[in-house]
C-alpha cells in the first residue's frame, strides 16, 4: 500500500519466482529490439534473416533436451504451454476415453486446467505424494484405466523443490500406451533432461525460470502427436500457434539457456553451497524450524522452511522491510488466503501451510547475501515470538 524499499540494497531470494536476465541474453535482446526488429513473417530479406535466427534458436533448445527442431513451439511461458499439452492432448484422445492422472502438488495452471475439463465430463485422478513431496509410483500404476488418456506430473515442484521419478513415470505410461505431459518449468535449465531418455512425450517450459526475460517459453511436443493450435490466426509456429513471434525473447531464451547448460556443473555445485550453508544456520539456530521436503531428490537452490507459531504472511512482511525478497509459495497465488496447496498436500497441517517460508537461490547470490539473510531471518522471527 505504497511502501517502497530501495530495491538496490534488497537480497533477492526468489529465484523460483523468476530470475535475473543473463547478460549476454539481454544484450541479445536489446539488439532484437532496436536492431534486428522486423517481423519474421515478413517478405525482404531482413526478416528472412531475422527468421533464420529464431529457426537457429529452435534448433539450439532441441540439442539441449535431447529434441529435435520440428518438436519445439514457442509459447509465451509455462502457464500457456501447459494449457495447450493438456488441453490439446485430451482433444486428441477423446475417442479413447476422458480419464487424465495428475498430481496434488502440480502447479495452479496444471491444476485450474484440469479442473476446467472435469466441469467438461472429465475424470481425473490426483496421485497422493508422501511427506517428501514424492509421488507414489505403485498408486500410479494402480489408477490406469482403459479410458486414461494422459498422465501429467510436474518434473519438480515450484515449492518444495521435490524431484519427481520422471524416468519410471515415462516408462509406465509406454507401457500402457498413455500421452505424458511435465510440467518441467523449474526443471530445464537446472536439471540435465533428456526427453528421449525419460520417455516424455510432451514437456513445458519458461524462460525466466533460467536468467531469460518473461513472457518467452516452450512446449516440446514429440513427433507424431498432432496437437491443433490453442491459439488461432496466423501460420506461425508451423500453423500451430498463432501470433507473431517474441523474437528477442525467442532468442534471449535459447542464449540463456545455453549458458545455463555449459556452466551447470558448476553453478550447481555453488548454489547448492549457499543453500546448504544457509539451511545450516536457519536449522542448527534457529528452534521450532523444519525442513519441507526431500533433501536428497531436490532442487540444488531450494529451501522451503517451517517455522513453529509464526505467520509466514507477517515473516514475509518483516524480511521485506529490512532488505529481503522471499515468498510463501507459487508466486502465482501471492494475494491469496489459503494455505499452500503443496505443505497441505505433503502434512495435512494447515498450520504448517501457514508458517512456511520459500528461499531460492541463484549463481548471481553470495556468501555474505546468505550470512546477511540468516541474520535478518533470525531477528525477525524473534519479533514475532516476542
Amino acid at each position: 500500500c505504497g511502501y517502497k524499499k530501495d530495491w538496490s540494497t534488497m537480497i533477492y531470494m526468489d529465484n523460483a519466482s523468476t530470475t535475473m536476465v543473463d547478460k549476454e541474453a539481454f544484450d541479445i535482446a536489446k539488439k532484437y529490439l532496436t536492431e534486428n526488429y522486423f517481423n519474421p513473417s515478413s517478405g525482404y530479406s531482413m526478416a528472412n534473416d531475422v527468421k533464420a535466427d529464431i529457426q537457429d534458436a529452435r534448433e539450439m533448445i532441441a540439442s539441449l533436451i535431447g529434441a529435435r527442431y520440428n518438436e519445439i513451439y514457442f509459447t509465451s511461458g509455462g502457464s500457456e504451454a501447459n494449457n495447450w499439452a493438456i488441453l490439446k492432448s485430451c482433444e486428441l484422445m477423446e475417442n479413447k476415453g476422458k480419464h487424465i492422472i495428475s498430481s496434488n502438488i502440480e502447479h495452479h495452471s496444471v491444476l485450474h486446467t484440469l479442473s476446467y475439463l472435469e466441469k467438461r465430463g472429465y475424470e481425473v485422478t490426483y496421485i497422493n505424494t508422501d511427506e517428501k513431496g514424492i509421488i507414489d509410483i505403485n498408486e500410479l500404476k494402480s489408477v490406469i484405466r482403459d479410458d486414461t488418456v494422459l498422465i501429467s506430473i510436474m518434473f519438480a515442484n515450484n515449492e518444495i523443490g521435490t524431484i519427481e521419478p520422471i524416468k519410471e513415470i515415462g516408462k509406465i505410461a509406454v507401457e500402457h500406451n498413455i500421452l505424458f505431459h511435465t510440467d518441467a518449468v523449474q526443471a530445464v535449465g537446472h536439471l540435465s533432461i533428456d526427453v528421449n531418455e525419460l520417455n516424455i512425450d510432451l514437456l513445458s517450459a519458461s524462460g525466466h525460470k533460467f536468467h531469460a526475460p518473461k513472457g518467452v517459453g516452450f512446449l516440446y511436443i514429440r513427433s507424431g502427436i498432432k496437437l491443433t493450435s490453442l491459439i488461432h490466426g496466423g501460420s506461425q509456429e508451423r500453423n500451430r500457434r498463432a501470433g507473431t513471434e517474441n523474437t528477442f525473447g525467442i532468442i534471449a531464451m535459447a542464449t540463456a539457456l545455453k549458458n545455463s547448460y555449459e556452466t551447470l556443473d558448476k553453478d550447481s555445485l555453488y548454489v547448492k553451497s549457499l543453500r546448504d550453508k544457509l539451511l545450516s544456520l536457519i536449522l542448527e539456530n534457529i528452534e521450532g524450524s523444519h525442513i519441507n521436503g526431500d533433501m536428497e531428490n531436490r532442487l540444488f537452490n531450494n529451501i522451503n522452511i517451517y517455522f513453529e507459531n509464526i505467520s509466514g504472511e507477517l515473516l514475509l512482511i518483516l524480511l521485506n522491510q529490512n532488505g529481503v525478497c522471499a515468498s510463501l509459495g507459487s508466486a502465482c497465488t501471492t494475494g491469496s488466503i489459503d494455505p499452500s496447496h503443496v505443505i497441505m498436500a505433503v502434512s495435512n497441517d494447515k498450520k504448517r501451510a501457514s508458517s512456511s517460508l520459500r528461499l531460492t537461490l541463484s549463481k548471481y547470490n553470495t556468501e555474505d547475501e546468505v550470512n546477511k539473510t540468516f541474520e535478518i531471518l533470525k531477528k525477525c522471527i524473534e519479533k514475532l515470538k516476542s
